[in-house]
């Protein structure tokens, strides 16, 4: 066995979470061409992009733990941040579209 074949128990699930992470951020891209008002737009690529971002990291402290061979979690900040900054960000956004919408 090679230091870069990774056991079936770790691959199929980081697959999964691969799968699933690019069709949430696909379904959060596409709610943002097809839904009408900037409200309805900006909560489904924050929501489909988030939920699509930690998939991919999920998926990659998987493969990288398994090719390790010992625990990896410096990914977790990684995780930690962009599950932090995008909510954050949208709501700003819609704080400051309610704020402009005022008269």
């Amino acid at each position: 066995m090679m230091a870069t074949d990774i056991s079936p128990w770790f691959a199929l699930p980081a697959a999964l979470l691969l799968i699933c992470g690019g069709l949430l951020t696909l379904v959060g891209s596409l709610g943002l061409l097809r839904l009408d008002t900037f409200y309805a737009r900006i909560h489904a690529p924050t929501m489909g992009n988030t939920l699509g971002a930690g998939c991919v990291l999920l998926a990659s402290i998987l493969v990288s733990s398994a090719l390790a061979q010992r625990p990896v979690i410096h990914e977790i900040l990684i995780t930690v941040f962009i599950l932090l900054t995008s909510p954050v960000t949208a709501m700003l956004l819609m704080r400051a579209a309610v704020f402009r919408g005022r008269d």
